[in-house]
């Protein structure tokens, strides 16, 4: 009777582990600069068992940048979109496109820079001119938004660039073709310690930017409605994730192989470009500069308004 109930109760609980799989939602999520430190929630969550244990599976792709992101979310092939910039999806939002902002992303803008070789001419932003590129993501990304500003705010007058991903980019700017070029820690910062190219400018010099919510987590309209419970099962884990990104050195250790980087070298570039409060989920930081800079950048025709901010902002309270 004894190996018959051992059975019996092995059955059962095969059962039930069956049916929890079963009971998982899948949702389909495209992250822009995949290997971003402050893009690893979907990844690091689920590798952690945190999504798993909101009854979730995620489909992660990468995309080059915030306007890929922000194609997959409107086209549906993705439920969800990390990483995207503010400003393009206000300017997809006013132009009927089926995006909302469920989650802000990243706070401030210090976690981007500007570099160019290290035997290039161009010592600071003063030496820059209208002869030189600089880089920029895909249109409508946080990148090109502080390209934009770099301009009107502390007159660069370089040509602006698409250039994709940042491992795109640094070819482009070792081969000659582009001047002036873009990347987020910790991508470039081995090759900044070996003397190969150098920090011109960082997205913190911009003044209007510093504390704004430059980048944003979106969700397509129709899964939003569609999807509701399993989409306010992401926003929990996604933030439980952010917490835990940063109190458990699990963390930086799951995350240290996906990049083929050092984690001491990760722990520093995460202290200083990737401070815990940029990645705060709860709210939108200085929304009327934002609005504002999205009007003199072009990227708005007119200010929104509390109607149109009340549809666009679909934030879950905590």
């Amino acid at each position: 009777m004894r190996p018959m109930k051992a059975l019996l109760g092995a059955v059962i609980v095969a059962v039930v582990a069956g049916s929890s799989a079963a009971a998982q939602d899948t949702l389909k999520i495209a992250i822009g600069q995949i290997n971003n430190w402050e893009n690893q929630a979907p990844q690091l969550g689920q590798d952690a068992g945190i999504f798993g244990k909101h009854n979730l599976k995620l489909e992660s792709f990468g995309t080059a940048g915030a306007g890929e992101t922000l194609q997959a979310v409107i086209s549906g092939s993705a439920d969800i979109g990390i990483g995207v910039g503010t400003a393009g999806v206000m300017r997809a939002f006013t132009k009927g496109a089926p995006v909302r902002v469920l989650l802000p992303g990243f706070t401030g803008t210090g976690d981007l820079y500007w570099y160019v070789k290290a035997d290039s001419p161009l010592k600071s932003i003063n030496d820059i001119t209208d002869k030189n590129t600089i880089a920029y993501s895909t249109s409508g990304s946080s990148t090109h938004n502080l390209v934009l500003s770099f301009g009107q705010e502390l007159g660069v007058k370089a040509k602006a660039t698409a250039t994709g991903s940042p491992p795109g980019t640094l070819t482009s700017v070792m081969s000659g073709q582009i001047d002036i070029g873009w990347a987020s820690p910790p991508f470039g910062l081995k090759e900044i310690k070996e003397g190969q190219i150098r920090i011109l400018m960082r997205g913190s010099d911009v003044p209007s930017q510093k504390g704004q919510t430059v980048r944003v987590v979106i969700v397509n309209t129709d899964a939003w409605k569609s999807k509701k419970d399993a989409i306010l099962r992401f926003v929990k884990a996604y933030r439980e994730t952010a917490d835990w990104m940063y109190s458990d050195p699990k963390a930086i250790a799951m995350y240290a192989p996906k990049v083929k980087a050092d984690e001491n070298l990760l722990k520093e570039s995460i202290a200083e470009f990737h401070p815990k409060e940029s990645m705060q989920t709860d709210r939108m930081a200085d929304l009327d500069s934002t609005i504002a800079d999205a009007v003199k950048l072009k990227f708005l025709d007119a200010p929104m308004t509390k109607e149109q901010l009340a549809e666009f902002l679909q934030i879950p309270p905590r």
